[in-house]
């Protein structure tokens, strides 16, 4: 009896789709003729053989159990070893799906590969949202170095808190509860990904990463009257630096106007702030006609429109006029014009990335680095302040949850402390 193993050579870089072959025994001349073309079956049709066009090495389809094709490259030139190789990864797989396991074994590497690619995918077309940069930022340098070689369906609990342990050893404290929450959420993209991709099956358990965290400590903030000084001392501040270095003249410029928009907005720094744009920026008319500047953000909790204070005009103002891409043009001229440019970056146009470093250096300086209580200040405090001062004068606390993009249950956590302080006319009465 003849048996035959056939392939077929294709003039694309592509394989088609996975043939059909019938379970029927061939006849001599239709074996013969797929022998010539460079295809051979194998299992009955379940397993074919075959090369690519460039391809030195064999590569391999298969059948599974449901009736869907496998991909694979056997990674060996000589024929019989190939066919040897595919027969043995179809067996595996038809075996491993028996026992209701994926049929092919991936390790993290390559789940990670495909979940960065596709996080950083949607971050270009504008689709993804910010925390997806903290999520390519956990599996690059925490996930992905520590469970790269491991197979993705042989993770157990043992190792997870194995990992925890490495992890929270590298960053030298235990993090937080809202950073082991990006975590986890980067660890369950991976996971939803692994089944998505068919790697993992819905019976194929997956531990999940401890959330029991540091509890959050109240970001210090600054007085009204450190608020004053602050600006104070920034009036001056900006208007020196070094005569030869123009980025450290226009980064001063730029972070004076930065701290004070942070502060009459509430939004958040670098998130919403860095990328912000003119166009996102309007005017914006109530029911009796008063004009306010309106703004758009997007941030972790998606877009939302702020209203910022009437002193923000100024701030707008000043950017304006040393915006190369506002040359001669009012700030009505601007915000009507609608410009895709953004707010913070350099006269050349090179993009600026951050005022941490600059803003730590300023208030050392002026000596507001640290609070009463000796915690160092940064630009995050300039929104606690916002809110503070916000709840201080009478706002409501749910149109300020709104403003600030955040929810009712945050802030009560974070400012419980100003309740009696907010309720002071109803208990006294």
């Amino acid at each position: 009896m003849l048996r035959v193993r056939v392939k077929i050579r294709h003039s694309i870089s592509k394989p088609p789709p996975p043939p059909t072959p019938r379970r029927g025994r061939k006849s001599v001349e239709q074996l013969l003729k797929l022998v010539e073309q460079g295809v051979y079956y194998y299992r009955d049709g379940d397993v074919v053989l075959y090369k690519r066009a460039g391809v030195q090495t064999w590569q391999c389809r298969y059948r599974l159990l449901d009736g869907g094709w496998q991909i694979r490259t056997t990674g060996l030139r000589n024929r019989k070893d190939a066919a040897n190789q595919a027969c043995q990864i179809y067996d595996e797989a038809r075996y491993r799906q028996r026992l209701g396991l994926a049929p092919e074994r991936k390790r993290y590497r390559d789940l990670a590969a495909v979940v960065l690619e596709e996080l950083r995918r949607d971050l270009a077309a504008g689709t993804g949202k910010k925390v997806y940069r903290d999520y390519c930022q956990a599996i690059e340098r925490y996930l992905l170095p520590y469970f790269g070689d491991q197979h993705i369906d042989s993770i157990k609990q043992q190792q997870v808190e194995a990992f925890e342990r490495w992890r929270n050893e590298r960053i030298g404290r235990t993090p937080a509860h809202s950073t082991l929450l990006t975590y986890a959420a980067a660890w369950q993209r991976c996971t939803d990904t692994a089944r998505r991709l068919g790697w993992l099956t819905d019976k194929q358990l997956v531990p999940k990463l401890n959330l029991n965290g540091r509890r959050g400590v109240a970001r210090p903030g600054f007085s009204e009257k450190e608020i004053a000084q602050l600006r104070e001392y920034m009036a001056t501040w900006s208007m020196q630096g070094p005569r030869r270095n123009y980025k450290e003249r226009e980064i001063r410029l730029m972070l004076r106007d930065y701290v004070e928009l942070l502060l009459l907005t509430g939004m958040r720094h670098g998130t919403e702030a860095m990328d912000l744009e003119w166009r996102h920026c309007e005017w914006y008319y109530d029911a009796s006609g008063q004009k306010f500047l309106r703004i758009r953000v997007s941030g972790k909790t998606g877009t939302r429109q702020l209203i910022a204070k009437h002193a923000a005009v100024a701030v707008l103002e000043r950017r304006a006029a040393v915006d190369p891409a506002c040359s001669g043009m009012t700030l009505d001229a601007v915000l009507h014009r609608a410009l895709p440019e953004r707010i913070w970056r350099y006269s050349t146009g090179g993009q600026l990335y951050g005022f941490l470093a600059s803003f730590k250096r300023m208030l050392t300086q002026c000596g507001l680095l640290k609070d009463t209580a000796g915690s160092d200040r940064t630009l995050y405090s300039l929104r606690h302040t916002y809110a503070t001062l916000e709840l201080l004068s009478g706002t409501d606390i749910h149109t300020l949850a709104r403003q600030m993009g955040t929810s009712v249950l945050m802030l009560e956590r974070h400012y419980s402390k100003l309740t009696a302080t907010l309720a002071a006319g109803k208990l006294a009465g």
